[in-house]
C-alpha cells in the first residue's frame, strides 16, 4: 500500500511540475518591425497610439490576453486605437475564426476586429505566438512588443500590461519587450513564410 501511495505521489508531483513548466514557458517571439509596416492594411492612428494583438481563434491561453485587453481599454479610456487580428489560414471555413474568443474580443468597446486571411498581417508584424501585442506611437515607431499576461492563461499584474498603460497615460517614449505566453499562431497549413 505504501509503495502504491508513493508511486501516485510521484506521478502527481511530476504532472504538477510539467503543468507549471508549460504555463511559465513563453512562446516563440521574433523582433517586431521598429517602424509600422507600410504594406499593412490596418491604419496607423496619427492622433493616439495604435495597438494590435494577434490571436489564434482556438487558443485557450489567449482568453487571458483578451481579458487583460478588456482591462487596458477600460483603464486607458479611449487613448488607444486597438485592434485584434485573428489568423485565418487558407482552406478554413468562415466560422473557423468566429469562436467564443472572437466574440469576446469583438465585445470590447473601442476594439476593431480583423480576420487575417493567409496570415499576411501576422507575417508583416513578425507575430509567432497567440497573444503577441505591439504598440506603435503616432509616428509609427514601435513602443512595445510582447505579451500582456504573466503566464499562459493567467491574468493579473504583469510587466507587459503596466508598460503599455504607462506608455499611453504618461507618454513615456521608450521601447519595451516582454515574453508572450500562448499557443503558436502557425500550424503546418499557415506559416509566416507563406504570406510573403
Amino acid at each position: 500500500m505504501k509503495i502504491t501511495a508513493c508511486i501516485w505521489l510521484v506521478v502527481i508531483l511530476t504532472a504538477m511540475v510539467m503543468i507549471a513548466n508549460f504555463t511559465s514557458t513563453p512562446g516563440l517571439a521574433r523582433e517586431a518591425p521598429a517602424q509600422w509596416p507600410a504594406q499593412s492594411k490596418i491604419s496607423l492612428d496619427n492622433s493616439r497610439p495604435t495597438l494590435i494583438m494577434f490571436a489564434h481563434p482556438h487558443c485557450p491561453c489567449t482568453q487571458a490576453s483578451v481579458g487583460e485587453l478588456e482591462e487596458l481599454m477600460a483603464y486607458c479610456q479611449g487613448r488607444i486605437n486597438a485592434h485584434v487580428v485573428f489568423i485565418e489560414p487558407s482552406g478554413t471555413a468562415k466560422d473557423w475564426v468566429e469562436t467564443d474568443l472572437w466574440r469576446r474580443a469583438s465585445a470590447i468597446p473601442g476594439v476593431q476586429i480583423h480576420e487575417d486571411a493567409m496570415c499576411v498581417e501576422a507575417s508583416l508584424f513578425k507575430a509567432e505566438t497567440s497573444g503577441f501585442t505591439v504598440l506603435y506611437d503616432t509616428k509609427g515607431t514601435l513602443q512595445f512588443a510582447g505579451g500582456i499576461t504573466i503566464a499562459r492563461g493567467h491574468m493579473g499584474d504583469n510587466p507587459g500590461l503596466s508598460t503599455i498603460e504607462k506608455t499611453v497615460t504618461q507618454g513615456l517614449p521608450h521601447y519595451a519587450k516582454t515574453p508572450v505566453f500562448g499557443c503558436s499562431l502557425f500550424g503546418t497549413e499557415c506559416r509566416p513564410e507563406d504570406a510573403r
